[in-house]
């Protein structure tokens, strides 16, 4: 009898650590938003984020060998309307690129349509993407001053940049599957 109850506590207990495993990868999988804000400035409206992220094996491992991964930040201004469906008032993205040269050994992060700088270390590359600078989401006058807006912010490994045979590897392996959940906040502008 007392067999039968620790085989059977043994299966329980074997079930259970089943099902949190699952959920313990995924969670390493995710990009965290630590923080987001609008400011308003002289050529704009800027967006300030802090992301929290860490590349797993695969995608390490994919860089070193010279395989560019897109992270993409989107946002999106809506303003609610009683009278019809909320009016987006903005939609932008904007894209970092993180390459490696094999033959300098040197990382090479890109914003796509601006910057480019080198890093020596992944993680001194890794920490651009993370605390990106604050880019210009929308000119002034694009957003009714007092008006309240509600801003929703993703971000993302973004696979539609991939090459063709790597983009059908992303889609049907979960360690290429890097994303933030939506963060959404009002703003009221200035």
């Amino acid at each position: 009898m007392t067999r039968r109850f620790f085989r059977l506590l043994a299966c329980q207990l074997l079930v259970m650590l089943a099902c949190a495993l699952p959920q313990a990868a995924r969670a390493a999988d995710v990009v965290d938003i630590r923080r987001a804000y609008i400011e308003a400035a002289d050529e704009g409206y800027r967006l300030a984020a802090v992301y929290d992220f860490d590349l797993n094996h695969g995608l390490t491992d994919a860089v070193q060998h010279g395989v560019p991964l897109y992270f993409t930040t989107q946002v999106e201004f809506t303003r609610p309307r009683w009278y019809w469906f909320d009016e987006k008032a903005i939609v932008a993205h904007q894209t970092a690129r993180l390459q490696f040269n094999l033959l300098t050994r040197e990382y090479y992060v890109t914003i796509v349509g601006s910057v480019r700088q080198t890093f020596p270390t992944l993680d001194e590359a890794l920490f651009l993407i993370r605390r990106p600078s604050r880019w210009v989401v929308a000119p002034r006058g694009a957003l009714k001053v007092g008006e309240s807006y509600s801003v929703t912010l993703r971000m993302l490994l973004d696979p539609d940049y991939l090459p063709k045979p790597i983009q059908v590897n992303a889609f049907n392996n979960a360690e290429w599957r890097l994303a933030s959940e939506k963060k959404s906040f009002s703003y009221k502008a200035e």
